[in-house]
């Protein structure tokens, strides 16, 4: 693991492979490209079943691409690993440009990468809309926002009433 260390190591498994990136210097959010050369990848249905989407070459002569259907999802690899250092995660985002454009959706927004998960970097898509979506390789996807977080221990005890909401979810009144 990257302990002590405030770098993330970052391993290429494809050569084209290019390093996430910020758009500019006060950006928070690092792009994340779609990688759609080689396996297939994995798809869910609208109705629950799940299966391999081969990503095929888009006959306009735009490259490869992966076309969801309305309500697919699909866990689309970013072609690299990485280590964060301990105490870090990634969020994975919607890109705002992305989200206005298309009805493409990050299924489990903000997706977390921990610091000990070393497999291939992916990001779990949805086509929210009522027509097919079309991803093509080497588009940005997503973003990754890094972020600090603490462990902390759980204690069993009362818990005490500070105020008077317990009603949960729209307890303080405001809409």
């Amino acid at each position: 693991m990257n302990e002590g260390r405030k770098t993330i190591l970052f391993e290429r498994l494809h050569e084209s492979v290019e390093l996430p990136a910020r758009a500019t210097a006060s950006s928070a959010g690092y792009d994340l490209k779609a990688y759609l050369l080689g396996n297939p990848i994995v798809k869910l249905s609208l109705g629950g079943r799940q299966y391999e989407g081969t990503p095929r070459t888009d006959p306009d002569g735009d490259g490869v691409v992966l076309e969801l259907l309305p309500g697919e999802r699909a866990i689309v690899p970013l072609g690299f690993r990485a280590t964060l250092p301990v105490g870090y995660e990634a969020q994975i985002r919607p890109r705002s440009g992305t989200s206005f454009k298309t009805s493409l959706v990050i299924a489990n927004a903000p997706g977390t990468i921990d610091p000990d998960y070393n497999g291939e970097w992916s990001v779990l898509v949805k086509n929210d809309g009522g027509e097919a979506v079309v991803i093509s390789h080497g588009e940005r996807i997503a973003q990754m926002v890094i972020a600090r977080y603490e462990v902390l221990e759980f204690e069993e005890g009362e818990v005490r009433r500070t105020t008077n909401r317990d009603g949960g979810f729209g307890s303080t009144g405001h809409r």
